[in-house]
C-alpha cells in the first residue's frame, strides 16, 4: 500500500496545530499587487510516521518563492486569567510560530495523526508581470514517491504598493543577541549579527531603530544593569566630558544600509517613573567604569551637567549627518500620574537641548499631553480614544501585554486576525506611528536572566508567550522569523493598500468600503472578530485597485 499525506491549502490567518479544534477551511486562491509580499500555508497530516518528506515548489513564479516548516513552540502561561474571549486557547501546550528553514536533505516529518503546515512566501519584488499563476506544492517521500499535490492561485493586479508611510519600531535588544550567542559586545561578530537581524527587521517593515547611545534603562530591575551596549564613547577628565561618536557612527550606517530609516534615542531617565540615570559608562583615570545609574539623581546637579555637554555635541552630530528629521528622542516609558512631576522636570532637562527633534513616549495618561509635558504621545490601544477626541496630533499607538482586552495584539495565542486588524485601524485614525517594546527580548522578566526562547515563550511566565519577542535566533547568528511577524508585515501592506486607493478613489469612499456591511463604525476595541472579513475586505480593496488602474 502507498503512503499518502492529506493536505489542504490554508491562507496565512489561520494557525495550525497538531490536533485542531476545528474545521480548516480550504483556500483556492489570493490576490497581491507587484510588489508585495504574499504567504499562505498548506497543511499536511499523514497515516503513518514519514521523514525526509520533500517539498517542492512548481510555479512560473518559483524564483520568487521561499517555503518553511512551521515549528511548534511551548507556552506555559498563553494569556492572562481575566482575558477575554477572542483568543485560540487558553490552555499550556504546543503552538505554531516560529518559520523554520527546510533543510534540502531532510526535508519535514510527517507525524501520524498530527498536522503540520509549510508556509509560503511569494516574493516577486515587482519583477513578475500581472496576471494569473498556479502554484502547485508537491510531496514526495524519501524514495521519490509523490505523496500529495496541491494548486493554489496567486492573482499579481497591475499596481505597486507606496513607500510605507508609518514609521515603526520594535525595539531591538542588542544586548540580548550578545548574550544569546556569546559574543563579545559589539566585536565584529556581534556587528555581523546585528546586521543580520536588523536586515530582518526591516524586511518586515520595520524602519525606525531603537537606538542605545547608552544601555536603555528598560526592563531592568531596580538596583540591577543589563549588559552594557553603549554605542558612545564617554571620556571624563578633571570634571569635563569627551565624547566619541564612531560605534554610533556605524551602527547608524550599518542599519540605513539595512532599510532603515528612523532612529530613536535610547531613553534618558529611568523607566516608570524617569527618576534615575541610565546606565553610563564611562573612562577616568584610564579606567572604565560605571558613573550613573540607579544611584544616580536624575534631577541631581551631577547629571544636569552631564547632559549639558552630552546632548550639545550629540544634536551636533545628527545634524552633521543629516538626520533632522529622522532622529527621535525618549525621556521616559510608561510613566503613570504619580511620575508627572518628575517626567515634568525630566522632559525640560532634555527639552532645552534638543529642540526641533520630536521626543516621543510609551504613556497613557491623557494629561501628559493635555499639560504640554510631551507633544508626540504614543498612547496604549486601549487608552487613545481620550487622545483622539482631544485632537491629538501626529498620533501613535503601541500595544504590549496590558493590552488583551478587546484590542489588537500578538500573542502567540491569539488568532492572526487579531494580529492583522491593526492595518484597517491605523488607516482609519491616520495614525502616524506604531511601537511595540519586543523584536527580540530573550530574557526573563525584569532581565533577571537570559532565556532560549524556542523554550521559554513567555519570558520565564512574566508577559503571555510572544510578547517579548517576534524573532528566534536561529544556527550561527540567523534570524528565523516568526508567522506573527509576517502576518504583522501583512498588516502594514494592508494600510499601504489602502492608501494607494485613497489617492485614486479619495479617502471617505476608502473608509466606506472598510466599513461596509459592518453592524457598528471600526474602532481599536470594535472590529469583525474573524479572518474571512479580513480576506474579503482586502480582496474588495484589490478589485477596486484592479478597476481604477485600468
Amino acid at each position: 500500500m502507498s503512503d499518502r499525506l492529506d493536505i489542504i491549502c490554508l491562507h496565512a490567518l489561520d494557525k495550525v496545530f497538531p490536533n485542531p479544534n476545528s474545521e480548516m477551511k480550504p483556500a483556492a486562491e489570493g490576490s497581491a499587487l507587484l510588489n508585495e509580499v504574499y504567504s499562505y500555508q498548506v497543511a499536511y497530516s499523514g497515516d503513518r510516521l514519514l521523514h525526509r518528506v520533500q517539498v517542492a515548489v512548481h510555479s512560473v513564479l518559483a524564483p520568487y518563492i521561499r517555503l518553511y516548516s512551521v515549528g511548534l513552540v511551548p507556552s506555559e502561561y498563553p494569556i492572562q486569567p481575566d482575558h477575554d474571549d477572542d483568543i485560540l486557547s487558553a490552555e499550556p501546550g504546543l503552538y505554531p510560530d516560529p518559520l523554520l528553514p527546510i533543510d534540502p536533505i531532510e526535508g519535514v516529518i510527517a507525524v501520524p495523526g498530527q498536522w503540520r503546515s509549510i508556509w509560503i512566501t511569494v516574493d516577486p519584488a515587482g519583477q513578475a508581470a500581472a496576471g494569473r499563476y498556479p502554484i502547485e506544492l508537491v510531496f514526495t517521500s524519501e524514495a521519490g514517491e509523490r505523496l500529495a499535490g496541491q494548486t493554489f492561485n496567486l492573482e499579481l493586479i497591475n499596481a505597486k504598493l507606496p513607500e510605507q508611510e508609518l514609521i515603526y519600531t520594535n525595539w531591538f535588544h542588542s544586548d540580548c543577541l550578545s548574550t544569546h550567542y556569546g559574543t563579545e559586545v559589539f566585536s565584529e561578530e556581534h556587528w555581523e549579527i546585528i546586521g543580520r537581524f536588523v536586515e530582518t527587521a526591516a524586511r518586515g517593515g520595520m524602519n525606525m531603530i531603537l537606538t542605545p547611545v547608552f544601555t536603555p534603562p528598560l526592563d531592568t530591575e531596580v538596583g540591577k544593569e543589563r549588559p552594557t551596549v553603549q554605542l558612545v564613547d564617554v571620556v571624563k577628565e578633571d570634571g569635563q566630558y569627551r565624547f566619541g561618536f564612531s560605534r554610533l557612527n556605524r551602527w547608524i550606517e550599518l542599519c540605513q544600509s539595512k532599510g532603515i530609516r528612523y532612529f530613536e534615542i535610547s531613553h534618558l531617565f529611568t523607566q516608570w517613573g524617569a527618576k534615575h540615570a541610565p546606565k553610563i559608562v564611562a573612562t577616568e583615570n584610564g579606567k572604565p567604569g560605571r558613573i550613573f545609574g540607579w544611584e544616580t539623581d536624575a534631577f541631581g546637579a551631577e547629571y544636569r551637567a552631564f547632559l549639558s555637554a552630552f546632548l550639545p555635541e550629540l544634536v551636533a552630530y545628527l545634524r552633521e549627518k543629516g538626520l533632522e528629521d529622522k532622529v527621535y528622542f525618549h525621556v521616559s516609558d510608561e510613566p503613570s500620574l504619580n511620575h508627572m512631576e518628575a517626567y515634568r522636570q525630566a522632559s525640560e532637562m532634555l527639552g532645552q537641548h534638543v529642540e526641533g527633534f520630536p521626543v516621543i513616549d510609551a504613556l497613557s495618561d491623557y494629561d501628559f499631553y493635555k499639560y504640554g509635558l510631551v507633544k508626540r504621545p504614543i498612547p496604549a490601544s486601549n487608552h487613545i480614544d481620550a487622545f483622539l477626541e482631544g485632537g491629538g496630533r501626529d498620533l501613535w499607538t503601541y500595544y504590549c501585554v496590558s493590552q488583551y482586552k478587546k484590542v489588537a495584539n500578538r500573542f502567540i495565542a491569539m488568532p492572526s486576525y487579531r494580529n492583522r486588524i491593526l492595518g484597517y485601524q491605523l488607516y482609519k485614525y491616520n495614525i502616524s506611528g506604531f511601537l511595540h517594546w519586543g523584536y527580540n527580548f530573550w530574557y526573563s522578566g525584569l532581565s533577571r536572566k537570559s532565556l532560549n526562547p524556542f523554550q521559554s515563550t513567555d519570558s520565564n511566565r512574566w508577559f503571555p508567550s510572544g510578547d517579548g519577542f517576534v524573532v528566534y535566533p536561529g544556527e550561527q547568528g540567523e534570524p528565523i522569523e516568526s508567522l506573527r511577524l509576517r502576518v504583522f508585515h501583512d498588516t502594514l501592506q494592508d494600510l499601504r493598500a489602502l492608501r494607494l486607493l485613497e489617492k485614486r478613489i479619495g479617502r471617505a469612499e476608502v473608509l466606506a468600503l472598510i466599513e461596509e456591511g459592518l453592524n457598528a463604525p471600526l474602532t481599536f476595541d470594535e472590529y469583525p472578530r474573524n479572518a474571512e472579513w479580513i480576506r474579503q475586505t482586502r480582496q474588495r480593496v484589490n478589485a477596486k485597485i484592479a478597476e481604477t488602474a485600468k
